[in-house]
């Protein structure tokens, strides 16, 4: 049986899933964020929240980019943003703002995950906080994976 939550989706014009994500978006380039927009959200949807990270850090999974208060009627974010749609949370960088993949060794996957909410604001001020309150308001969540090696 198809789901209307299967039509929920993210992508990127940078790249495809599963596809290696450009250098300009990473410490070896530009380092400005890549191009997401999302689609087909549940109609309930009060809010949506960004989540990208890469769990294939050496120590755990490493966050690269959270935020979380996006409007429900917004489908896009730009590349190289200025000015976001939603707050930013403080990073494993210990930033608020984008910091693209730059994986010490090998080959990692970074992914972005877009989440439908039932709430129109998350009190969430850090990490652990963040990711809890996503999964208590989480009425949907839609993905795309992409690579990044590292320099040699």
């Amino acid at each position: 049986m198809f789901s209307l939550e299967s039509k929920f989706k993210i992508l990127s014009s940078a790249f495809h899933h599963s596809e290696m994500i450009p250098k300009k978006y990473t410490p070896d380039g530009e380092d400005v964020n890549p191009p997401l927009n999302w689609e087909n959200p549940p109609a309930e949807t009060k809010s949506f929240a960004l989540i990208v990270d890469d769990p294939d850090a050496p120590h755990g999974v490493f966050t690269h980019w959270m935020i979380k208060d996006i409007s429900k009627n917004i489908r896009e974010i730009k590349e190289n943003s200025a000015i976001l749609p939603g707050k930013e949370i403080t990073n494993s960088w210990k930033i608020k703002k984008w910091k693209g993949p730059q994986p010490p060794t090998g080959t990692h996957r970074y992914f972005f995950k877009i989440f439908a909410l039932n709430t129109e604001h998350i009190k969430a001020n850090n990490l652990t906080e963040f990711y809890e309150e996503v999964q208590l308001h989480k009425i949907a969540e839609a993905q795309i994976m992409g690579k990044y090696s590292a320099k040699h």
